[in-house]
Formats: C-alpha cells, structure tokens, sequence
C-alpha cells in the first residue's frame, strides 16, 4: 500500500506539457494583459500612477498562467502550492478597490489559460474589457453635463423659496432643489442647476443681486457631490 502511493506521486510528478500549446497561451496571456493595462490606464479612476500599475499586469498574467500549467494535472505539485500560498504575506496594500479588481483581472487571465481555456478566457476578456470602456463613456456622458451644485445665501425678506426657484427657472434648463434651511428671516439653499448656456451663470448672479445686493451665491462643481 505505502509502495502504490510513493508511486503515485512519483507518478503524478511527472508533468507533460505540450511546447507548442504552452507558448501560444503564454502570448495569449502576454497580449491579453497588455491590453489589459492599456484599458486601466486609460479608464481607471485611481488617483496613482496608473501606468506603473499598470505594467504589473503582464507579469502577473505570465507568471499565473505558469503556475497553473505546472500544478493542473498534478495533485502532489497542487497541495505543495496550497502550503506555498498559505505562508505568503502581501506587504504592499491596494488602497483601491478599482486596483484590486483589475488585479484579479489579470490574474483571471492567466488562470484561464494556464488550465488551457483560450476561447473562453478571450471572450471574456472582450466581453469584461466592453463593459468597462461603456462604463467609462456613459459616466463621462453624465460629467459632460452642465449640472452644478448653487448655493445660496440671503437675509432679505424679498427672497424666498419660491422666488428662487422661479428665477433658476428662467435662467437654468433645470433645477432641483437639493437642501434648504431657514432660520430668524435667513434662508440657506443649495439647487442642482443645468445651466443653459455659459452666460446663465451671470443673468442669475445679476438677477438674484437686483433683489439682494448682499446675497451670497457659490457655484460648486456637482461632480462627486451628489
């Protein structure tokens, strides 16, 4: 009994891989996560340096799919890299969970093709790698927009809700109002407002002055408010 199991390990040690299978995948998986780090760089929202990011990609794509060829068909190399795996302490921090998605990304990539799924794992690529450039361009569609966040400030009796809204109205394409507090004859407002054109800032500055000459106006970029 103790003699078949020796066997079997020394068996299972004994790994075939086919070169020529291996070297595609392996380009497959460089190509793949080449693109990969061009997609990041080009539409991640991280703060950091994306492109020095970014060039860990292929590495990490490579170096998985190498991993996964070797341990596949091997129960005995599996288990020594679960013990491998299980000592290993990740010392720089992803401060991003955007970072941490592509990451897996990558490593996904060379999972894929490390256990000798190539169609699959590229259509996925194209599918997950379309999903995110939508992602991207409908958000900047919404950025596009003239919405800013306007805050008001007054302690005029002639000034209230009302009349504001009717004047954001006229100049404005829209507006929302978004907070109001009033308080002993003082009324804070603040409204989303798409303006019309890039005058509309100063029509309603001048109108809002005509009835207050003290008021207090602030324009916010709406972006990431609300």
């Amino acid at each position: 009994m103790k003699n078949d199991v020796l066997q079997f390990f020394q068996n299972d040690l004994s790994v075939n891989i086919n070169a020529w299978s291996f070297s595609v995948n392996l380009t497959i998986a460089a190509i793949l996560a080449y693109l990969l780090s061009l997609i990041y760089t080009r539409f991640g929202n991280s703060l950091s340096n994306r492109k020095n990011f970014a060039r860990n990609f292929v590495l990490l794509a490579i170096t998985t799919m190498l991993v996964i060829s070797i341990v596949k068909s091997s129960l005995a190399l599996s288990l020594g890299l679960v013990g491998a795996l299980s000592i290993v302490r990740f010392r720089s921090a992803i401060k991003e969970p955007e970072e941490l998605s592509y990451v897996f990304f990558a490593i996904a990539i060379g999972l894929g093709l490390g256990a000798g799924q190539r169609l699959i794992t590229i259509l996925a690529f194209i599918l997950i790698s379309g999903i995110i450039i939508l992602q991207k361009l409908m958000a900047r569609e919404d950025q596009r927009s003239d919405s800013m966040v306007m805050n008001i400030i007054s302690g005029s009796s002639q000034i209230n809700i009302d009349t504001l809204i009717d004047l954001l109205k006229k100049h404005s394409r829209t507006a929302k109002l978004r907070r109001i507090d009033e308080e002993e004859g003082k009324i804070d407002a603040s409204f989303l407002v798409k303006l019309a054109d890039v005058d509309s800032y100063q029509q309603i500055r001048n109108a809002l002055k005509e009835i207050d000459s003290n008021i207090e106006i602030t324009f916010l970029d709406s972006q990431g408010i609300y």
